[in-house]
């Protein structure tokens, strides 16, 4: 059998292509905090969130002992015909849900859904498995709530780099619980799968920080609530994988989409050339390519009657 990264390429034009390179080769590649000091300094650096109108609604649910803010968007035309579950990225120590208000908005007007972004506690303060334990709390809030709340039982999940990961991990864990049916896919932007330093990809970003802040205190990271790529995989709810062909994490992305369909799921994977991790976060036409096609396929699996 023959196999070739390029047949996994997004189709996007060539212009876009073009424009990404030159933007990329402007733009210096960045590194994520090394010490709690220089976390705590870019926490404190951070621009606020920008506005949105509506704005969100924001909330704590109760779920097993757990409270966990939630940030709510509801459709400004009609009831929603889905609701998506919105998992933040930023390492697993950075950011909030409010840094996606803007995405989440625009994703409740253009696709009719309720967005909630869930914002789980952050490490180091709140290591491994405090994460996952509040996105699992407001996953299973929506199975139990998501009918009597908006109307919808149709529910799907999604996140960017820590958030598809963590989103991955919630997957798995209300599979374990029998509660995964409700959901009808989910969208994973260039996932961090491997935190055990065991894949080529995961020994390339070994000495990284956000990894010891998360899950330094645990002897083995290939639980796969820490790495999902070790975990058994079926089960799942059709996956969408997104992910640049510049990334650090293409291998594991890649060997993700090849586990998620030898356990017998419906996988899509898109590769954007000339991009790297956290592309869709640019000011490029690729990211808004592939946000685009993003926004397309969650139409096609959640709002369908």
């Amino acid at each position: 059998m023959r196999f070739a990264l390029e047949a996994l390429f997004a189709d996007v034009p060539a212009e876009q292509v073009d424009e990404a390179r030159e933007f990329y080769k402007r733009r210096a590649a960045g590194r994520g905090p090394s010490t709690l000091e220089e976390l705590k300094e870019a926490r404190a650096r951070r621009s606020a969130p920008r506005a949105t109108d509506p704005p969100a609604v924001e909330e704590t649910i109760e779920v097993a002992e757990l409270r966990v803010p939630v940030r709510i968007f509801t459709p400004v035309d009609g009831p929603p015909r889905g609701v998506y579950l919105d998992i933040h990225g930023g390492g697993f120590y950075m950011d909030s849900a409010a840094r996606g208000d803007g995405r989440n908005r625009g994703l409740a007007d253009a696709l009719q859904l309720a967005v909630v972004g869930v914002d789980y506690r952050l490490a180091p303060e709140h290591p491994w498995p405090a994460a996952p334990d509040d996105c699992e709390a407001a996953a299973l809030w929506l199975v139990e709530e998501a009918e009597a709340r908006f109307g919808t039982s149709r529910l799907a999940i999604g996140g960017s780099s820590a958030g598809a990961t963590l989103a991955l991990a919630t997957l798995l864990r209300l599979r374990d619980r029998g509660a995964v049916g409700r959901f009808t896919g989910a969208a994973l932007q260039f996932g961090t799968y491997d935190l055990s330093a065991r894949t080529p990809a995961g020994r390339r970003i070994a000495d990284e920080y956000f990894i010891q802040a998360y899950a330094g205190h645990v002897e083995d990271r290939t639980v796969p609530d820490i790495s999902p790529v070790y975990g058994f995989l079926g089960g799942l709810p059709p996956t969408l994988l997104i992910v640049g062909s510049a990334d650090v994490l293409l291998e594991d992305n890649l060997a993700m989409a090849a586990r998620l369909s030898a356990g017998g799921n419906d996988v899509e994977v898109q590769v954007y050339p000339e991009s790297p991790h956290g592309f869709t976060g640019h000011p490029t036409a690729m990211a808004r390519t592939a946000l685009s096609s993003v926004d397309s396929w969650l139409r096609d699996r959640i709002t369908q009657p």
